[in-house]
């Protein structure tokens, strides 16, 4: 049927069959009382798989239109200058770090064993990249129910071998901006802010609101499914600042000098006219390392997800606020047993999950398992205490390799009592409704 037809006719026809079957066979069914709640879900439409198959059509595979398109569009979207995608969140905390290594920041930059200020209550590749490198992490408390870095604590933890902090929004939640970024501007330390968990929340910054990760230096988001946008697996790196993004670039990009993108030679026009190092004179700068990097390059098909997930983005976020002050309303005759999770002040939360702690008698493991037993899927804050992790024992039982000041007593806290529920923009009214029922349920069964 194909053959007298032209290629961007046959092209057409494909996706329009695409978008059929989509909406034939992808289509989200309703929710039923009894069926599993999971604490996240991608949602989309024809619009992202129509796109995915447009790209594979052209068959690029590596990063091509849509990856150029996404990073416009995105930036455009935090109103940040530079963004560089990478094929993870973790990717993209290990890029934002490495930047922060680059010789080009001459006496700014962190060299092994230099100091990071971070906590111990979050995701385990905030800190990562910190510990492969030879850099030591300094962990701090966080408090409750915020559950964002202990400001109180900063100057403690500072010392003439800080370099920078690098600290998480959890769950959405941004943390302290004012506080931490006036304490980095004092010191002049370098600020990451791992957004990955917050993408769409803003504060208020004298007097002017903000998308978190755009106040630091550099920002990271993820788009692994069960976060605020997807492109399967994802991330990106954001900054303002053309030198911060220029090493990025390189690190992501093998480590090279030149910056040309996948298919492009020459853009700069002196290719081969130029001394580099010890190489020879003219040596192809294509072929010049000005860093020791990585290839953390995403395919087009996955920014072409993300292009047509962007476009649901704001939507997104607003449901997970609406979602978040449901649960809250819900919740609120609860308060003599659990603590509610509260909202940064001067903030606009675009909340990843509703996180509950159990207060004193109240156990945390009854409640969640009957929650699983009926069918609502719940997740820890991630890794509790970091430092006891097994990834830990080591540099735990040596007591080298990271700093700990003061006592984390609402890190443990956290880990032993804490718990947090889904506020995902598919949800329903009668999906939340069924949630906060069985918490109470789960309550008087005690």
């Amino acid at each position: 049927m194909y053959k007298d037809m032209q290629k961007e006719e046959v092209k057409a026809e494909i996706l329009k069959l695409v978008k059929e079957y989509c909406n034939k066979f992808h289509t989200q069914k309703e929710y039923e009382k009894g069926d599993r709640i999971p604490y996240a879900r991608r949602i989309y439409d024809e619009h992202e798989m129509v796109n995915l198959v447009d790209s594979a059509l052209e068959f690029w595979l590596t990063s091509g239109r849509y990856t150029e398109q996404f990073e416009k569009e995105f930036a455009a979207y935090l109103n940040v200058r530079f963004c560089s995608v990478v094929n993870s969140g973790s990717s993209a905390n290990l890029l934002a770090f490495m930047a922060l290594t680059s010789p080009l920041l001459g006496e700014r930059r962190i060299q092994p064993g230099d100091e990071v200020i971070t906590v111990a209550a979050g995701f385990p590749t905030t800190v990562t990249p910190m510990l492969q490198y030879g850099a030591i992490p300094v962990f701090v408390d966080v408090t409750i129910p915020q559950y964002n870095i202990n400001v109180e604590m900063l100057e403690e933890a500072w010392s003439d071998k800080t370099k920078a902090v690098m600290i998480a929004h959890t769950l959405g939640n941004p943390f302290d901006l004012q506080a931490v970024k006036q304490f980095c501007d004092k010191h002049n330390l370098w600020l990451v802010e791992d957004n990955c968990d917050a993408l769409g929340s803003q504060y208020e910054m004298e007097g002017v609101w903000k998308y978190t990760g755009t106040i630091g230096d550099i920002g990271t988001s993820s788009f692994y499914p069960p976060h605020h946008m997807t492109m399967g697996e994802g991330g990106a790196v954001y900054t303002n600042n053309p030198l911060l993004n220029r090493i990025i670039r390189s690190f992501r990009d093998w480590g090279r000098d030149c910056v040309c993108s996948s298919g492009m030679d020459n853009m700069c026009g002196h290719r081969f006219d130029r001394q580099y190092g010890e190489l020879p004179l003219g040596y192809d700068h294509k072929y010049v390392y000005s860093h020791f990097g990585y290839n953390l390059k995403i395919t087009d098909m996955q920014a072409a997800v993300g292009c047509a997930q962007l476009k649901k983005l704001p939507g997104f976020v607003e449901a997970r606020k609406r979602n978040f002050a449901y649960l809250s309303e819900k919740l609120k005759d609860t308060t003599q047993w659990l603590v509610l999770p509260e909202a940064c002040p001067n903030s606009q939360p675009s909340w990843f999950g509703y996180l509950i702690t159990c207060k004193e008698g109240v156990s945390k493991n009854a409640i969640v398992q009957y929650l699983e037993e009926n069918g609502v899927q719940t997740r820890m804050l991630f890794a509790g205490n970091l430092i006891k992790q097994p990834c830990f024992d080591e540099m735990r039982r040596s007591g080298t390799g990271y700093r700990v000041v003061g006592e984390l007593t609402a890190t443990d806290k956290i880990m032993q009592d804490s718990f947090w529920i889904g506020v995902y923009p598919g949800m329903t009214e009668a999906m939340l409704d069924y949630m906060a029922d069985k918490i109470v349920e789960a309550l008087e069964r005690m």
